[in-house]
């Protein structure tokens, strides 16, 4: 890979921004190295290639006994890998009766901005294997006996340094960059397409994966984006509840990260009708966060939630068949003239249009104000938190996903907040925010440079990935002072002039995903 970069320096160091902050770190944690490897691909771009390694730190496989419970949000049985006080001493023991050795292990809340501190459970494991088919054995033995258990790397755990993180680093310099930094979805929001495949149609120097999307056809349409996405401008779907989002103003020429929320109103008349989505099969809310949604109208990660009355808008960069079912849908022209009204479905949004689908009461309400040759208006606002409007013009784009990981130089996660745990519920959310996983990483630093980065995971031997908070420190150790967490796991991906650099998670190679975010030479007219 780096005879393919063109290695402009190779340099063997020790990084101690890179290691935990002093409240988190273990006094005893050795020392880390990083060797680093960069490339300038254009004037004002540079990507740097890491390998961060604490060579005195062994990691095994284990067999964890998870603690049984019930989902807070569906009251559906779960488990979780951490329990009561009470629950770890209980399970120790009818595990020593049934004639096994476990070790209880205490856990603690990662300083999140807005959870608990100090001790979150404790969980259950029992041995420490050289190989996983050794733990798998033990395993078979202890569910024999009546317990559920799931075999576990100890590399994943935060209470000890991993051994071995692969990271990628691109940093874009709008000051002298003359090209564009750009959020998009290549054209149709209803795709997947994997990052490197459009890196190489639009023949991009450096691209991330972006935001979550829909991957199964029943939570909607494939490729589409569950949370806020704009590209060239335009809206391409709503937020759901007040998340994190890059915005890329004027081509990347001004980057920030906000926590932001989308109003859409559709006015026919004097009668008003709030939108609830774009571009999704009317609903059908995945991740949540929209009013009147249940089982919750708060973001709620990897959730579907359902509206009951429930009226989206569709774009012409919805390239795929309109959803069909009951309701009505009004085909608007460009001018927002009301084309025809009918039943759902059809095959494409006519260029320049819009079409509404509505179901319930929204239905009732196209039914009674969406008369052919009539006008409805669609206003969209795009707030952050203080309430500071966010205008889009042609070349501006959001990208967004959760959560925010730096605010103002400090790391500031409000990780119950952007509904990716709860402290209430601890079979939620455990594994994907407080153990270690690929992650996609964006941010600015305080000279304004965008920064974009990867680290591969779930690889043991290989590359263990970083917690939501060691996402954060990574960030912060890079200079940002805004930063926010992009899709990561098996999305996780970076592209260097069209050729994936990185080693995505899942067994089938680099996963399709929804929108990218894509660094681009000038146009040449």
């Amino acid at each position: 890979m780096r005879a393919g970069l063109g290695v402009a320096a190779v340099l063997a160091v020790a990084i101690p921004s890179l290691m935990p902050t002093a409240a988190e770190a273990d006094p005893a944690s050795p020392a880390a190295t990083t060797q680093w490897s960069t490339q300038t691909l254009a004037s004002g771009v540079q990507v740097r290639t890491g390998t961060i390694r604490h060579p005195d730190v062994t990691h095994t496989w284990t067999v964890a006994v998870p603690s049984p419970g019930v989902s807070r949000l569906t009251g559906a049985a779960t488990w979780s890998e951490v329990g009561t006080q009470s629950w770890a001493d209980t399970t120790a023991q009818k595990l020593r009766d049934a004639g096994f050795r476990p070790r209880v292990e205490s856990v603690r809340w990662p300083d999140y901005s807005d959870t608990p501190h100090g001790v979150m459970g404790l969980r259950v494991r029992v041995g420490f294997f050289s190989t996983q088919a050794a733990a798998q054995s033990a395993a078979a033995a202890i569910t024999s006996a009546g317990f559920r258990t799931s075999v576990a790397w100890t590399g994943y755990d935060v209470q000890q340094p991993a051994d071995r993180e692969n990271v990628h680093v691109a940093v874009i310099d709008p000051r002298v960059f003359n090209g564009s930094a750009e959020g998009t979805h290549d054209g149709n929001v209803a795709q997947r397409e994997t990052t490197s495949s459009v890196a190489a149609q639009l023949n991009s120097l450096v691209a991330v994966n972006g935001g979550f999307f829909v991957t199964s056809d029943a939570d909607g349409v494939q490729g589409t984006m569950s949370g806020l996405g704009a590209d060239d401008g335009q809206l391409g779907s709503m937020a759901v509840g007040s998340r994190a989002a890059l915005i890329l103003g004027d081509g990347g020429r001004h980057i920030r990260v906000a926590d932001l929320t989308t109003t859409v109103t559709a006015r026919a008349g004097n009668s008003l009708y709030r939108i609830q989505g774009i571009n999704r099969v009317p609903g059908l809310v995945r991740d949540c966060g929209r009013p009147g949604a249940t089982p919750s109208d708060l973001p709620w990660q990897d959730v579907t939630c359902r509206l009951a009355d429930d009226l989206v808008q569709f774009t012409p960069e919805f390239g795929a068949d309109l959803p069909t079912g009951p309701g009505v849908q009004a085909v608007l022209d460009a001018s927002g003239r009301v084309i025809s009204v009918g039943a759902r479905g059809g095959r494409r949004v006519p260029a320049g249009g819009r079409i509404l689908q509505g179901i319930g009461r929204a239905a009732d309400w196209l039914t009674a104000n969406a008369e052919s040759g009539s006008r409805i208006r669609i206003d969209e606002v795009i707030r952050d938190t203080s309430g500071r409007r966010v205008e889009l013009d042609g070349d501006d784009s959001i990208v967004s996903a959760a959560p925010t990981l730096v605010k103002d130089g400090r790391i500031d996660i409000d990780a119950a907040a952007e509904g990716v745990v709860d402290p209430q519920d601890l079979s939620f959310g455990y594994a994907w925010a407080n153990a270690r996983q690929p992650r996609t990483m964006a941010g600015v630093d305080g000279k304004g440079r965008l920064i974009l980065a990867t680290v591969d995971g779930r690889q043991t031997g290989g590359s263990e990935g970083f917690t939501l908070y060691e996402a954060a420190e990574f960030m912060r150790s890079l200079g940002a002072v805004q930063a926010l967490n992009l899709d990561g796991g098996g999305s996780t991906a970076m592209a260097v002039r069209g050729t994936l650099v990185n080693n995505p998670s899942d067994a089938t190679g680099e996963r399709a995903v929804g929108d990218t975010v894509q660094v681009l030479p000038a146009r040449v007219n």
